[in-house]
């Protein structure tokens, strides 16, 4: 006994934290003491001020104490990012007292921590660089089964359908198509070409921490691929995520969806989080009499695995790994595994493979520089009909980066590298009588200096240079700057290039599917972009209501665009860079109200105008919008543990690619909206229940149209005649002069339905 009282005589914290429960400890020494947490879980360094003079921190299970303070009133303060500060006056008397705190989330967008703007954390209104923040509170107002799908509601931002059949697509940012958004996960470029359009699916939603979208240039610090902005889907940290968390829901489409979470320790050094997805569709449903399917059918599943270690003065290690698998197929209903390639029964059929590992290592050492690398393997085996798309890409990403203060100047700079290796069975990778693979290094150097121009204004400067080893030298600048006009004033500018190289046959799903051929007009030279972003924050307290507004106006003027034609001939796809100017330009706007009730509202509008300028002709871009609204209201009523969400959008029309003079179809879309209710029980201790209804208004893009897939009764265009220039003639046969297409479809081809899920969480 009396070495184990030496002993922890020797180690005075080990003593009080064991005495801690006790009344009559060290009343002499300690004068408070007590735990923070989240309400569920400890929070460890955060700072407690006394007196705005004594302070103390939380250690790893959120205990904090203070020693030898005086008798009386005294001022505490407890301050965490993206948390409600905590103000109050403390009273001690002549024995030791015991507060224990509870920090709640703050629901002000503006007061989220932020890292994708400048790739250093800071809080949303101190970053000279606006970013858009939304949690996995935001996306649960409509549960959807992947990431695709769950930024329909975001302002500005649409998933965009390209085919009709597969139902594959992309993310468009304010009127731009995908390739030009770059989507990270943890800061890597981890989706891109070929996932672009396959990538997005299967990231487990119940391990998203939250999601940062830049809407404007940042090919400065993330590469040429954010020409129009980026996504960064950033995941939980092992070290704070629940011990287990499991999501599942099914619609009445038979749709079902399962999420697990799962977080385990390896000792004190690390702790590591697994998350599991699977989704399956399999469920035939042809509601438009085309006899194709309404839905394309799949079989999913996504394993993630993140490690993150602690290590001493708080350095990062961070490492992830997620591997995913999908089957799935579209077209004829009577289709099956059979007749796969063939030509008898036409059937769109897609697998993916795709593995994945990225992460972070900050190195020892009394500077800062951060270590970040990533990896993917990524192989398409598909058919399209007869026609065969089998793809392999490997990326490889590297970057060191180190983060200096001197003064006003908050210095980043780094160097970086990315090898692309691609090949499939296309013209895209053919020489002559050979299929040559391609292999791209890009290496490249860059720095950003952010200044503070006294307490008002701050100035970012950046700069980037990248080496193509196809088209060599790549330049792009950027400049950003934020007036503080007051607390509840900011406004920011921001302007930058960007240089992106195209391929066509990962980007472009048209290019694939259907009949249409595919010509490129001439060697495509890469794209050019000017960009210009200006964002006003104003923040407003009435009578205990808080409201955020925040709006932007944007423009982005493109050289050399790759325009993809398909008015010139309808039975082709002409691809070429555009002899003139492309643009894209409009405003923005987010309205996000706190009403003293408890009724959050979020809402936001975008007018945007996208069109090209070619031989002083000017043309609107095909499948963009003009305006779209986007909107959520939520209410709980806490008496009977129930909460309401009702959310929605609405778009403008947007013009369509018919096939020709005789095309019965409407050349333009209706005004339209998808509007979905959810009702969540939270009654029972760590679950909630949720069911409701998706596309309340039953809109799908068959109204007032006869068919939206051309001549599903013919897709290998066997009874198609052909006059003597090429044009398709109009017989008894084929009256609208058609041949097969998938490429009219602008909005989900999936109507009303109703859905049921559950949530678990052990804390």
């Amino acid at each position: 006994m009396s070495k184990i009282l030496f002993t922890l005589m020797k180690k005075p914290i080990v003593l009080y934290f064991l005495m801690l429960p006790f009344v009559g400890f060290s009343q002499s020494e300690i004068s408070l003491s007590g735990t923070i947490t989240d309400g569920q879980l400890p929070m460890k360094q955060i700072q407690i001020t006394i007196d705005q003079q004594f302070k103390a921190e939380t250690d790893s299970l959120g205990r904090y104490a203070f020693y030898n303070l005086t008798s009386g009133n005294h001022k505490l303060s407890v301050q965490a990012p993206g948390y409600i500060s905590i103000r109050r006056t403390v009273s001690l008397g002549d024995t030791p007292e015991i507060l224990n705190l509870r920090l709640e989330k703050d629901q002000n967008l503006l007061s989220e921590i932020v890292v994708t703007g400048t790739l250093k954390s800071v809080r949303r209104l101190e970053s000279p660089v606006p970013v858009e923040v939304y949690t996995p509170a935001f996306f649960k107002k409509n549960p959807v089964p992947n990431i695709f799908d769950a930024l329909q509601n975001v302002n500005g931002v649409r998933p965009q359908l390209n085919c009709g059949v597969c139902n594959t697509g992309d993310i468009h940012i304010n009127g731009l198509e995908g390739p030009y958004t770059a989507v990270l996960i943890d800061g890597m470029p981890i989706v891109s070409s070929l996932s672009t359009v396959y990538g997005l699916s299967g990231i487990p939603n119940s391990l998203v921490e939250r999601i940062e979208i830049v809407k404007g240039p940042a090919s400065s610090l993330y590469g040429s691929e954010a020409m129009g902005g980026l996504i960064n889907i950033i995941t939980k940290t092992p070290f704070t995520a629940p011990e287990f968390s499991a999501d599942f829901f099914m619609t009445s489409w038979l749709e079902t969806n399962a999420d697990l979470g799962i977080k385990y320790r390896l000792g004190k050094t690390a702790s590591g989080l697994v998350g599991v997805n699977y989704f399956k569709n399999s469920e035939i449903i042809d509601n438009d009499k085309d006899n194709f399917t309404d839905l394309t059918l799949q079989d999913r599943i996504s394993v993630f695995h993140k490690i993150s270690f602690n290590r001493k003065d708080n350095r990062i290690f961070n490492v992830g790994m997620r591997g995913m698998y999908e089957d799935r197929w579209g077209g004829d209903i009577r289709w099956e595994k059979k007749y796969r390639g063939g030509d008898v029964i036409y059937g769109e059929s897609i697998y993916t493979k795709r593995g994945e590992v990225f992460g972070n290592y900050q190195l020892p050492t009394a500077e800062k520089l951060m270590l970040s690398f990533s990896g993917n393997i990524h192989f398409q085996d598909s058919r399209y009909g007869t026609t065969a798309y089998i793809a392999n890409q490997k990326v490889g990403f590297v970057q060191l980066t180190w983060d200096k203060k001197i003064n006003r100047h908050d210095l980043l700079s780094g160097i970086a590298s990315r090898y692309t290796y691609y090949d499939d069975n296309t013209t895209a990778t053919a020489s002559g009588n050979r299929n040559n693979a391609e292999s791209t290094w890009l290496p490249g150097v860059f720095i950003q200096d952010e200044i503070r121009l006294g307490n008002k204004h701050q100035l970012l400067l950046g700069l980037r240079y990248d080496y193509n080893s196809v088209h060599g030298n790549i330049f792009t600048p950027r400049m950003a700057h934020k007036w503080k006009i007051n607390d509840n004033n900011i406004l920011r500018l921001n302007a930058g290039t960007g240089f992106r190289v195209v391929n066509l046959f990962t980007e472009d799903h048209a290019a694939l599917t259907g009949s249409r051929e595919v010509v490129i007009a001439s060697k495509l030279r890469p794209e050019q972009t000017m960009n210009a972003n200006l964002n006003y924050i104003k923040k407003m307290y009435l009578a205990g209501t808080i409201v955020n507004l925040e709006t932007s106006f944007f423009y982005t003027r493109f050289s050399n665009k790759i325009i993809a034609d398909y008015t010139l001939d309808p039975n082709k796809i002409i691809y070429d860079n555009l002899d003139g100017h492309s643009f894209s330009q409009g405003i923005t706007a987010n309205l996000d109200v706190n009403f003293r009730n408890g009724v959050k509202i979020i809402a936001g509008i975008t007018y945007m105008d996208v069109y090209t300028v070619e031989q002083n002709v000017r043309e609107q871009q095909l499948l963009t919008e003009k305006f779209t609204g986007t909107w959520s209201v939520s209410y709980k009523i806490n008496p009977i543990h129930l909460s309401f969400d009702y959310s929605g959008n609405l778009y403008s029309p947007m013009k369509l690619p018919l096939l020709g003079p005789l095309d019965p179809r409407s050349p333009e879309s209706p005004w339209y909206s998808i509007q979905n209710i959810q009702f969540t029980y939270h009654g029972f201790p760590n679950f909630e229940l949720y069911t409701g209804v998706k596309n309340l208004l039953d809109f799908t893009p068959m109204k007032n149209n006869p068919f939206l897939i051309a001549r599903t009764q013919d897709p290998f265009d066997k009874n198609v005649s052909y006059g003597a220039n090429g044009q398709v003639l109009s017989t008894p046969l084929n009256p609208y002069a058609l041949t097969f297409d998938t490429t009219y479809i602008y909005a989900p081809n999936q109507g009303i339905r109703g859905f049921f899920g559950l949530r678990y969480k052990l804390p």
